[in-house]
Formats: structure tokens, sequence, C-alpha cells
């Protein structure tokens, strides 16, 4: 029986675990929402706003990703945001998401806390209703901006420890070490937040940066991070803690010279839990399911390895081990029904 890799990889349930909701501003919501708000843009159209979008690593894509988010402003866009996400989601075999978002590149313009935490937190519930996806929102601080900043809102994430399942950090990881915020981290793990980090693929410092957030601040799981393979020992070590990776090789693509496929593929061989996501997928034009076939078809990765990376997306989840089973067992399910050998 041969198997269509494409329908398979974008039929596959599957968890996503690396999404910047802000990322998911397609041009013709960003246009919906300007025009909502009153916004005057400088693109007037679709393909003006596309043409932006000439990134050639992690400051020029930033230098475009941050201005466009003026145009959230009320829940309700905050809402439409992450509506609009997790329809596509779910059209990609996206069955679990645990979502990022960076309420500091809003409240750093003047746009209260309280209304990005409520419009975020709508959609997710609906989605829930609606799609039977389930969804949880991750907190992440802005490494650019203070570690005094990143507390102070660190406190008014509290008030709302039941919509927010965990902490993580972003942005631009040049002179903004790991250790920076690692009180921060440590009061967000006192106060029941579970804890990821970014380590950016190619940074100075990467292999450093890598081996803080396993020694020093000792998080839950590593967002991107293949930079591990440089040192055996920190991959030995992450595959005895059960970490998760959050890759996202088309993304990847847009920041450096190719997709890190040899070490997404080389930690997958290794058995260390390697999950294939899609970062921001607004910019970078591929959600989750297409990451998947991006991915199969640079390594020459069959469907049963897909099957193992969508696997790996629940082992990774910060789902309750009855969940992650029930999940896991839809997707061996879904493979067999497709005639694709599930590993035992």
């Amino acid at each position: 029986m041969t198997v269509d890799l494409v329908s398979f990889a974008h039929g596959l349930p599957k968890a996503e675990l690396h999404l910047h909701l802000e990322g998911t501003l397609e041009p013709e919501l960003k246009f919906a929402l300007a025009a909502r708000n009153g916004i005057d843009l400088a693109e007037k159209t679709v393909e003006e706003v596309r043409a932006t979008y000439d990134f050639t690593d992690l400051t020029s894509f930033l230098a475009v990703y941050y201005p466009a988010m003026r145009v959230l402003v009320t829940p309700d866009d905050f809402h439409d945001l992450a509506w609009a996400y997790l329809q596509r989601a779910h059209a990609q075999g996206v069955v679990h998401a645990e979502m990022f978002f960076d309420p500091q590149a809003h409240t750093s313009r003047g746009v209260p806390f309280d209304d990005v935490i409520a419009g975020y937190r709508r959609a997710v519930v609906r989605a829930e209703r609606e799609l039977g996806v389930s969804a949880e929102l991750i907190m992440c601080f802005l490494r650019d901006f203070s570690a005094e900043y990143a507390m102070a809102t660190l406190m008014d994430a509290v008030r709302y420890k039941s919509w927010i399942v965990g902490v993580g950090l972003d942005s631009d990881e040049r002179d903004h070490p790991p250790a920076k915020f690692a009180e921060v981290f440590a009061r967000a793990r006192q106060e029941g937040f579970l804890l990821t980090m970014h380590c950016d693929i190619d940074q100075v410092g990467s292999i450093d940066n890598i081996r803080s957030v396993l020694n020093q601040i000792e998080v839950d799981r590593i967002d991107h991070g293949t930079n591990i393979v440089e040192d055996p020992s920190l991959v030995a070590l992450a595959k005895e803690r059960g970490l998760g990776f959050t890759t996202c090789p088309v993304s990847n693509s847009f920041v450096t010279e190719q997709m890190k496929s040899d070490e997404i593929v080389a930690l997958l061989r290794q058995g260390v839990k390697v999950t294939v996501n899609s970062d921001d997928p607004a910019y970078f034009g591929a959600y989750v399911g297409d990451n998947y076939v991006a991915l199969a078809q640079k390594a020459g990765l069959a469907a049963s390895d897909l099957v193992q990376l969508a696997i790996n997306s629940f082992e990774a989840s910060w789902l309750t081990p009855a969940r992650r089973a029930a999940f896991v067992a839809a997707v061996e399910d879904y493979a067999r029904a497709e005639g694709v050998t599930v590993a035992a």
C-alpha cells in the first residue's frame, strides 16, 4: 500500500508546541484589524505586505514582526488572531496546541495585559467547544527587555494561573543569555508554571546557552535547540531527562542556510523527543502539516518517521499522562488505518 506522504502528514493527529500567536497574523487579517482600529498601514496590498518578508536572520525577521503587531489593540483582535490560527491548525491535523504569546509586545505600547489574555483565552475555550481542539497558552518574556520588566509581567500573569500553563523566553538572543532571567524563571517555577526557553539556532554562544538552560534554569522543554548536537554529553543529558525539543524546519530555512534537517533527524534517530512545529507560519508560509512535509522531503523521511514525530509531539507536551496516552493511541490508530507500521 503506497502512502501519499502529503495527505498522510496533514491528516496525522499531532500537537503543536512551538507556535507564536503573533506570528500567525496573516496579511488579510492585518488589513482587517487595521481598518477596525483606524490604523494606517504603509502597505496597501497583500502582495506589498509579503514583499517585506525578506529575512536573512533572526534580527531582520524581528524588525518586520514587531511593528506588525500594532494592529492588535482590543480583546476581540486577540481572539480573532488566535481563532484564525486554531482553525488553520485544525485543518492540518492539530488536536492539541500549546501556544506562545508575547504580552510585553503589547503592554509596552499601552495595551492592558488583561485585554491580551482575555482575547486569547476566549479563542482557547471556543476551539475546544467548536473544533474539539484542546489548547494552552504559554506566556513568553521578551529577552531584549529587562529582567525587571519580565518579573513585573510574571506578577501580572499570576492572576491567570489557570489560563497559562507555562512561561517561555523569546526574541533576540544576542547579548541576552538565559542567565539574565534566572531569577524570573525561578519565581515562575515557585508559582507553579512550567518552563521552556528559546535556544535559537546558530546564535553566538548557542551551546553555552543550551548548557545554561539545562543546568542552571532546568527547563521542562527547549524551543529550537538543535545546536545541542555539538555536545553529545548534553544530548545524553536531555535524553535522560526526557526533554522535548520544539524544532521548526521551515522557519530555520529563512534565518540560516538550511532547515537543520540533519540535526533534527540525528536527534530523532537517537531517541530524543524532537518535535516539528511551524513557529511563525504567517511569515514563513508553512503551517505545521506543511513543516512535516517539508522535513520529510528534505530528509527523505518515511511515513513511520512522521508517526514518531507526532508521538513525540504528545510525549513532549504538557498534557496530563492520561490525555497524552489517549492522543498517542489516536496517532497509532491513524497510522494503522493508513497502512503504516507503528514501532513497538
